[in-house]
């Protein structure tokens, strides 16, 4: 039961490493169109475009920072997916992903229904702990 733990918390930093991303990306991208305001648009290759669009949004903090935590979330949801059934991890890391980034993307101030959320987050909530639950007796 110990891996349950550590697939909640793989789910929960993903979930808000998810948010912080998005916010990272936004002012990226806020930080790309100030830029091109102040110079001209250069020619350049497809594959420069790219690689310079991503090497721009790698140098933003708030972007670069979670993406690296949640990368090495991964890191570790690979290790632990050794120590677990797959029936059980993929569905309790999915789901407490969604919940969680539905939660800190609330928290960081975005705009979303409250009360389809509210449900959806208490569907999630009751879905894991029956993921999680052991099995009733006369019922398996």
């Amino acid at each position: 039961m110990a891996v349950v733990g550590w697939l909640l918390a793989i789910g929960t930093v993903w979930g808000i490493t998810n948010a912080l991303i998005k916010r990272g990306a936004l002012i990226a991208d806020e930080a790309k169109r100030t830029a091109a305001a102040k110079t001209e648009n250069s020619e350049r290759s497809m594959l420069g475009s790219f690689l310079g669009d991503w090497i721009q949004l790698l140098c933003v903090w708030q972007y670069s920072l979670p993406f690296l935590l949640n990368l090495s979330m991964s890191v570790l949801f690979v290790i632990k997916l050794g120590d677990s059934p797959i029936t059980l991890a993929v569905p309790v890391t999915n789901a407490t992903t969604f919940a969680v980034t539905a939660v800190a993307g609330a928290a960081l101030g975005e705009k979303m229904r409250a009360l389809e959320t509210l449900v959806g987050v208490v569907l999630i909530v009751a879905g894991v702990t029956l993921c999680i639950s052991p099995p009733i007796k006369g019922f398996s």
